[in-house]
């Protein structure tokens, strides 16, 4: 069903130029990557020097540091959740930067870190701001937010969104 709601919403819709398509790619091989328990993988379009904040807070710089840190988390207490992501907006800054905005669900979370509770359903819900730059004809990701939607916040708004709305949902890759 969401496929056709993606279909339906690109109907009449001039195809996405390359950059768009590429950065699209990109965010699709993060989700199969993070279902498949792949933390090396899910950091493979990230730059060297990266800058990324996680949603408890925790600021690390750098490729090495990223990819440690999706390692551990998809093999204690996210292994076996599931991905789900929709590009809420992609803003091309310049030719060669762009800012996306996803909305972020991980799926059957069943423990957190340090005695954190785990939100309703199992479901993680963030918004996940991605900065891409293109080098060398490849988009990297320079920088990687994700704060944690708060209740309130969610009853404003949730993944999975309307046109109306401004946001249109991403078919999951499977």
């Amino acid at each position: 069903m969401a496929v056709a709601a993606v279909a339906s919403l690109t109907l009449g819709r001039q195809t996405p130029p390359p950059a768009e398509t590429a950065i699209r790619k990109i965010v699709a091989d993060q989700v199969t990557a993070w279902d498949a328990g792949d933390g090396a993988r899910y950091a493979e379009a990230v730059a060297a020097d990266v800058s990324f904040t996680n949603i408890f807070g925790m600021v690390m710089y750098g490729r090495p540091a990223f990819v440690a840190r999706h390692v551990e988390i998809l093999s204690t207490f996210y292994k076996g959740t599931r991905k789900v992501q929709a590009i809420r907006r992609i803003r091309f800054v310049t030719t060669d930067v762009a800012v996306v905005d996803i909305d972020n669900e991980v799926r059957g979370v069943k423990s957190l870190p340090g005695g954190l509770p785990v939100p309703a359903g199992g479901v993680v819900k963030t918004q996940l701001m991605e900065v891409f730059v293109l080098r060398n004809g490849r988009w990297q990701i320079e920088a990687y937010h994700n704060v944690e939607v708060k209740a309130a916040a969610s009853r404003q708004g949730s993944p999975g969104g309307s046109p109306s709305s401004g946001h249109i949902p991403q078919a999951r890759n499977r």
